[in-house]
């Protein structure tokens, strides 16, 4: 059984990387027919992709293997859902952003950490989705925890294979 999952990668694309007129033509052909075209900075592409897969990662795998063998030189800088803020979270489960502050400073219910902390805090989207499960005081969509998760391991896994190696 497929599932259809809805996600964004976003990469970074090396300056004469594809002349943008067949840009879409050559993600088309690629197999980038489920994705919508983003080109709103310089040098950035993002796509957002609706695709069927038997699991979150194989459709989140197989978008970023499409997009690649349109553009080779084309670099992963994010999937989303993964790195969001209070405001993120509350819309994605249909709260307040306020009810999601409450929830991250209440000392007695060990909210997830953010991965970094200031005065716009980001989190990783999965474990704060799994905490809200536990907690059972919200409707989580399943797909989305999954989703969020294979979204994360890319982003780690991405991060990591750019750090120079000594």
């Amino acid at each position: 059984m497929t599932t259809q999952y809805d996600f964004t990668l976003r990469f970074v694309l090396t300056p004469n990387s594809i002349d943008p007129d067949t840009l879409v033509d050559a993600l088309f052909l690629a197999g980038c027919d489920d994705a919508t075209l983003g080109t709103g900075y310089r040098g950035r592409l993002a796509l957002n992709f609706s695709r069927e897969s038997k699991t979150a990662e194989k459709a989140v795998l197989s978008a970023i293997a499409d997009v690649i063998k349109a553009i080779p030189t084309a670099q992963l800088i994010e999937v989303s859902p993964d790195f969001v803020g209070l405001t993120d979270i509350a819309d994605l489960i249909g709260c307040s952003r306020q009810n999601i502050r409450k929830l991250a400073l209440s000392a007695d219910n060990r909210f997830p950490p953010p991965i970094h902390a200031g005065s716009a805090s980001i989190w990783h989207l999965a474990p704060v989705l799994q905490w809200l499960k536990l907690r059972n005081t919200h409707q989580i969509d399943p797909h989305l925890i999954e989703l969020s998760a294979a979204s994360m391991k890319v982003n780690i896994e991405n991060q990591a294979a750019s750090i120079p190696k000594s």
